[in-house]
């Protein structure tokens, strides 16, 4: 059985799926961020389902890690979005 991952950027960005699927296939950047990204978030998510152990410290920091990717997708996804 598969759990749903929270925070996937797919689901915090949903108006703009064919958005997503242009910078992932156009800017190399992007896609190294929304990797990095994506690997962070699976691992918040097994150690708050308790699938994985880590100490406070930790998921703090990669709490940290995940919401400074967050701030540089979102600003390359709002730059994207405004047409120029």
């Amino acid at each position: 059985m598969s759990q749903h991952t929270p925070n996937e950027l797919t689901e915090i960005f949903k108006r703009d799926r064919d958005l997503l699927t242009r910078l992932k296939r156009d800017m190399a950047h992007y896609v190294r961020l929304a990797d990095e990204y994506h690997a962070i978030n699976r691992e918040v998510h097994r150690i708050e389902a308790e699938a994985e152990a880590a100490s406070d410290e930790r998921l703090e920091e990669l709490k940290r890690a995940r919401l400074a990717l967050l701030d540089e997708i979102t600003a390359i996804v709002t730059r994207e979005r405004t047409p120029a």
